[in-house]
């Protein structure tokens, strides 16, 4: 009888609770059990998550997987990282669950900065104590957000879980803050693994409502009693796996080795959001970590992974939602042939644009960027959506040229893992653009972290004998898990723009 473990993986536009499981072989496999959407609301013109929802269908997930597989030996979440939930000390919810693209974070970092003494000053001392990069969806930011707007939530929480952290409680009835989703909230010290609570005083931001971090890995303990009746799974452990998805994702990576000083490979967890960094073994706090605006998140193990946020897909997927506003609602697959047939680099736009962020209508937001840069709007839909491709491999390119002066060494392959490796045409345009081998794979990447993870939890290992366990781990989802690899195809074509890209966005 094989032992399953469930991976509640939840991202911010879908969730899906996915079986994994040792096949005859001996592979790693994975299978659906239940998908389901993750919708904000609009609600009193504040963006908001659907917690209850998201609940009820989990619930359903481990209903169903109870009813399919035998020995379901563990159960873990991850999600979207910076978002939370605040307790009270009744154990219900403080005040609403804000979406980290709300608008009351607007303007917030440099209110926040000048309540630490000025700009340049605020800065310094939020790098200098999280060493994380700034952006204006971090908890931090949000927190300091409810605080100047004297919101009644943050004075009467008693406890504060990241989304991860809040389903294991429901799951549990334990409390815990998981240690890579914790560090991007911009409040953690990623050297000793603790909270910055002189940060947090100095922006009157609670601090009792922090416990102590806990490590992926950790048995939480059974599902509890309500679970166990509403699901059928019975005294199943609620094991902690690297709550932040991308945390997950980078776990799964089919690479050699675990967190060295001077990696020759980096990795690209690809979606709504692209995170492209490096996993070391340790921190780098530096005055050009903070110039480059890099950051400094957590990993398994006591790892680090240095990366820097880019807008990801987000654009190419709101072309697709101004299609249907206009009465098409295309495939992805037409999408990306559109992009292929049209003209390449008749508009060159930047992923991170703040006009691109959330703009009612992304269509008519790539017209505003192309006018105030003296370009042309796009002569046709299939030009945007080839735009919105190209300007996240230059952004690719511009941040392996600062991986590569903060690592102070040559990379050599690009790992992409995540959804966006099965738009083939961008892992080929990352390959071009930054002249370098591109391995895409695995797509399911934050599911086989997590499942991953759970495995090793489960043999309750020392801290040495985790990073070995790793190593495995990174071995069975090289022999389980096919991948494709990109060659650089035409490096010399993209010279011109990302001069052109560097001129009016760098």
């Amino acid at each position: 009888m094989r032992d399953v473990h469930l991976a509640i993986d939840l991202g911010a536009s879908s969730g899906r609770v996915i079986a994994g499981y040792l096949n005859d072989k001996g592979m790693l496999e994975l299978e659906d059990v239940h998908r389901f959407a993750n919708d904000p609301l609009m609600i009193q013109d504040s963006l908001q998550w659907n917690i209850d929802a998201l609940w009820v269908e989990i619930l359903e997930g481990l209903r169903l997987a109870a009813g399919r597989f035998e020995n379901i030996r563990s159960v873990g979440v991850d999600t979207w990282g910076v978002d939370y939930v605040l307790i009270d000390r009744n154990g219900q919810i403080a005040g609403p669950v804000r979406h980290y693209r709300d608008a009351r974070n607007n303007g917030v970092i440099e209110k926040a900065c000048e309540a630490l003494g000025g700009p340049e000053q605020g800065r310094d001392k939020i790098f200098s104590a999280t060493g994380l990069q700034f952006l204006q969806i971090n908890s931090l930011i949000q927190l300091y957000s409810s605080v100047i707007n004297k919101e009644c939530c943050i004075e009467i929480a008693e406890h504060f879980l990241m989304m991860g952290d809040y389903f294991h409680w429901l799951l549990s009835g334990k409390y815990s803050i998981e240690a890579t989703n914790a560090s991007t909230s911009q409040m953690l010290d990623p050297r000793t693994k603790t909270w910055a609570t002189d940060l947090q005083e100095s922006l009157s931001i609670p601090t009792k409502m922090f416990q102590d971090v806990t490590a992926p890995g950790t048995v939480l303990g059974p599902v509890q009693p309500s679970v166990a009746t509403a699901t059928g799974l019975q005294e199943v452990p609620v094991i902690v796996p690297a709550t932040h998805d991308t945390a997950s994702a980078v776990l799964a990576v089919p690479a050699e080795g675990f967190a060295k000083e001077k990696p020759d490979w980096c990795f690209i967890s690809s979606g709504t959001w692209s995170l492209m960094g490096c996993e070391l073994a340790s921190p780098k706090i530096t005055p050009l970590c903070s110039e480059l605006n890099f950051t400094n998140e957590g990993g398994v193990a006591g790892s680090t992974r240095l990366l820097k946020n880019i807008g990801g897909l987000w654009v190419f997927q709101q072309l697709r939602k101004s299609m249907t506003r206009r009465g098409e609602t295309p495939s992805w697959e037409s999408m990306v042939q559109d992009a292929a047939a049209a003209t390449p680099f008749e508009i060159i736009l930047d992923p991170d644009h703040p006009e691109l962020a959330a703009p009612d209508d992304m269509l008519t937001a790539i017209e505003r960027v192309a006018e105030q840069t003296g370009q042309n709007k796009p002569a046709s839909v299939g030009t945007a959506y080839r735009a919105a491709l190209e300007c996240l491999a230059l952004r690719y390119r511009a941040c392996l040229g600062m991986l590569e002066q903060l690592i102070e060494s040559p990379i050599k392959t690009i790992h992409i893992v995540g959804g966006g490796t099965q738009n083939e045409l961008l892992c080929q345009m990352t390959a071009d653009a930054c002249n370098r081998t591109v391995i895409a794979g695995p797509v399911e990447a934050t599911a086989i972290g997590n499942v991953a993870m759970q495995m090793i939890g489960l043999q309750e290992l020392t801290a040495e004998q985790t990073k070995q366990a790793i190593e495995t781990s990174r071995e069975l989802v090289r022999n389980s898990f096919a991948v494709k690899t990109f060659q650089p195809q035409e490096p010399q074509a993209w010279n011109e723009p990302y001069e052109r890209f560097q001129q009016w966005y760098c």
